[in-house]
């Protein structure tokens, strides 16, 4: 039997992150051989990985970085089985140094058969299952490219990448600005004008069928009843529905003795109310529509556009939350 040393055992767990026991074991398997002994760790961890493959792994880190020239980003989550597993520094580490290697990559495969201290992606992650004896695997992977790609983490549970379409003075501030905005406010589409029609007009119906029905209770105790709006996105506010807004309005301040000479200064926010009313949809989905969190008085867009000639060209969210 090979004579096993203490520096050995030591060597393979600072390789590995495998316990002390585990190590000494794996080497006196491998007869004092280094690479067989990460190779009996590693099919030690196949054989767990194997048990544990019907396991939920809703826990782990998410991580989002850019690259040094600041036009690529990578969000990755590294998953495992219980929230005390994900706060381990050692396992946020190994998710940083692992979303180093997804920044280098463009599709989940591509990453997956990458090269991680002398072995795959892939083989690192069913080594670590061993190690730890949870369930580990990448949960979601996103990349973005852009003129200028920013980036926020929130608590290691959720991650998100915004692409500008320039570098401009400022855009650090503005990418982290609205990337803090997707991870906080989980948009869907960028804006109303990538809504399917067909979409918009289930949703419409399938909401005010939600609003009638809250109604009913509402009406039974006696309460206040919810607005029904016609409309729930801007796609559906064409020029014609704006302008029978507008006489609607001019009827009601008619009605209710207002002068003439000041409905100019009344109809715009009236406007601005009748619109925020009814596109709700793109409030809870749309990047550019929704309100921006920093300041409500203004929406995304109109957030992005007073930092200069630039806009938001695309967004990526990650989430474990």
């Amino acid at each position: 039997m090979a004579q096993i040393t203490a520096a050995q055992v030591n060597e393979l767990r600072q390789k590995t992150g495998a316990g002390m026991m585990d190590c000494k074991k794996a080497l006196v398997e491998a007869e004092g051989d280094f690479d067989k002994a990460i190779e009996v760790l590693r099919k030690k961890g196949q054989k767990i990985a194997e048990k544990r493959a019907d396991r939920d792994s809703s826990e782990g880190a998410v991580i989002a970085k850019v690259n040094d020239q600041g036009n690529k980003g990578v969000i990755i989550s590294l998953n495992c089985e219980t929230d005390f597993v994900a706060k381990n520094d050692t396992y946020i580490a190994l998710a940083q140094a692992l979303a180093e290697v997804a920044l280098g990559t463009s599709s989940l495969e591509e990453f997956l058969a990458s090269d991680f201290e002398g072995m795959t992606v892939q083989e690192k992650l069913t080594e670590q299952t061993g190690v730890i004896g949870e369930k580990i695997e990448i949960g979601g992977f996103k990349t973005l490219e852009a003129p200028f790609v920013g980036s926020y983490i929130h608590g290691n549970k959720i991650g998100a990448l915004v692409g500008l379409s320039s570098a401009i003075d400022g855009a650090a501030e503005l990418g982290k600005s609205v990337s803090m905005q997707v991870a906080s406010m989980g948009a869907t589409t960028l804006s109303y004008k990538d809504f399917d029609p067909e979409f918009v007009a289930s949703e419409t119906e399938a909401r005010i069928a939600v609003i009638e029905k809250d109604n009913i209770e509402l009406g039974r105790l006696g309460k206040t009843l919810k607005n029904v709006p016609k409309y729930i996105s801007r796609a559906q506010l064409t020029d014609a529905v704006l302008a029978e807004a507008e006489e609607a309005i001019k009827a009601e301040l008619k009605a209710e003795g207002k002068p003439e000479q000041i409905w100019d200064k009344i109809l715009p926010g009236k406007l601005e109310r009748f619109i925020a009313d009814n596109t709700t949809l793109d409030q809870e989905k749309c990047l550019l529509d929704q309100n921006f969190i920093m300041d409500d008085k203004m929406n995304v867009a109109q957030y992005v556009a007073s930092k200069g000639d630039v806009s938001v060209v695309s967004f990526e969210r990650v989430s474990l939350v």
